[in-house]
């Protein structure tokens, strides 16, 4: 075996060995939600305890035990800092992840498997903070999120839009000429046909985009490529072969930031929830209050919400302290059904 394929395995395990680093130090996070103290000193020995019984022969008690205390330290560290958490749905190098940094870069950004897994954690206090995509401007709403926002008692305390960049990368050892397999969500699939054609590279869905940057670093595969964003590349050791591939480059995503608590602050713009009565003109007459005090409305989607019947959302410009706003949410409750103001808040477009 040559020396330097050796080095890229290793290279390749150390990619491994950070990213379950920075899983365990994640964990540690959410333990520290549910401990009233951060000192634990009998959960510490029973970890010096396994040490002791260590399988593996290169690996002697004397370095384990030395390396578990830096790690326990650094653990300690985290948990006496009480960093914000703000959970996404997806791996590590998600969009919504892209999002929530950009947000706010002082939060420490968490996966969910589920978007519900989420909304579950925001409500139970496991998270600070849920960041979830509403809609992209070329593929429309976001179903499993609306639905889910429909019925929640979380607040809107932030919402951000993103431009989607789409990026074809591969294990740094890859030629581009051999690539033949790109692998993806099916929606950045779509997003890049065309360059996917022009340069006859077969699309195989995949169930995220960061996933699928994962998947090739762990894999190692020489052939094949991913599409996702430049963050998962950094993350998962892979190589930027082109940037921006997507055929639209106006391909935008807007985010929002959920929280079991209001927002302190009242805000520029505000979401609503509501439905109306199967009567002719009740939408128009709910519209017509917004038109007549003078609030812009800048989203407006209906949902199907049960059989036969639908939920809309509204979003408008203005603060829930001005009176004018105050005075629309009244008559809205009284000529709908269910009328909530999910939240007011701070809208940033990069």
């Amino acid at each position: 075996m040559e020396l330097e394929m050796i080095r890229k395995q290793i290279d390749a395990i150390d990619t491994k060995i950070r990213k379950l680093f920075n899983d365990r130090m994640e964990q540690a996070l959410l333990a520290g939600k549910c401990k009233t103290k951060v000192e634990d000193r009998q959960r510490e020995a029973e970890i010096f305890e396994k040490l002791g019984n260590n399988p593996y022969t290169l690996l002697d008690g004397d370095f384990l035990t030395e390396l578990y205390e830096k790690i326990l330290a650094k653990s300690k560290e985290w948990q006496s800092r009480s960093p914000l958490l703000i959970a996404f749905q997806g791996e590590h190098g998600a969009y919504s992840e892209v999002a929530a940094r950009s947000w706010n870069p002082k939060c420490v950004s968490l996966p969910c498997k589920e978007f519900s897994d989420v909304f579950e954690g925001v409500k139970k206090g496991v998270y600070d903070f849920g960041i979830v995509p509403v809609e992209n401007n070329l593929g429309g709403i976001v179903s499993q999120v609306n639905d889910l926002m429909i019925h929640t008692e979380l607040y809107v305390v932030g919402a951000i839009e993103i431009p989607v960049k789409h990026c074809l990368v591969a294990c740094p050892q890859t030629d581009y000429r051999e690539i033949r397999e790109v692998y993806s969500h099916a929606q950045a699939l779509a997003q890049c046909r065309n360059f996917l054609s022009r340069n006859h590279l077969l699309p195989v869905p995949f169930y995220d985009t960061a996933g699928a940057a994962k998947m090739l670093s762990e894999k190692g595969a020489t052939n094949a490529a991913a599409i996702s964003s430049e963050l998962a590349a950094q993350l998962y050791g892979l190589q930027v072969i082109k940037e921006s591939i997507e055929d639209f480059a106006s391909n935008r995503t807007r985010f929002l930031v959920l929280s079991n608590q209001q927002n302190p602050e009242p805000g520029s713009k505000c979401s609503a929830v509501f439905s109306t009565e199967h009567k002719s003109g009740t939408l128009f007459a709910v519209l017509q209050q917004y038109a007549q005090a003078g609030l812009n409305l800048t989203r407006i989607e209906s949902i199907p919400n049960q059989k036969g019947s639908y939920a809309f959302f509204l979003d408008f410009l203005g603060s829930i302290e001005d009176p004018a706003v105050q005075n629309v949410v009244e008559i809205s409750k009284q000529i709908t059904t269910g009328f909530r103001v999910l939240g007011c808040y701070e809208e940033k477009v990069l």
